[in-house]
């Protein structure tokens, strides 16, 4: 049985994969994926649903991590709409 705690740090797992993406596009996308998908199964009553939910999430990570890994081996030029970061 998944409970929601586990599901807590699944989410923020999935959301830390997706802010090491360094093409923009690609972070803006994963973030929208995970945080669209956890809205759009907040509702889940049913423990299987919850736990298929939760297993997909586990294969998600796995694919961003691989993705994350890809991403930072090529680098891009950093788009006008991305801020950038302050040096002190």
């Amino acid at each position: 049985m998944t409970t929601s705690k586990q599901i807590l740090v699944l989410y923020k797992q999935l959301l830390e994969k997706a802010y090491k993406f360094d093409n923009y596009n690609f972070r803006e996308f994963a973030k929208r994926k995970v945080t669209d998908s956890f809205k759009a199964n907040k509702g889940l009553s049913d423990s299987e649903a919850i736990t298929n939910f939760y297993n997909q999430g586990i294969l998600d990570l796995a694919m961003l991590t691989r993705q994350t890994t890809i991403s930072q081996m090529y680098t891009f030029e950093k788009l006008v709409v991305e801020p950038l970061k302050r040096q002190r």
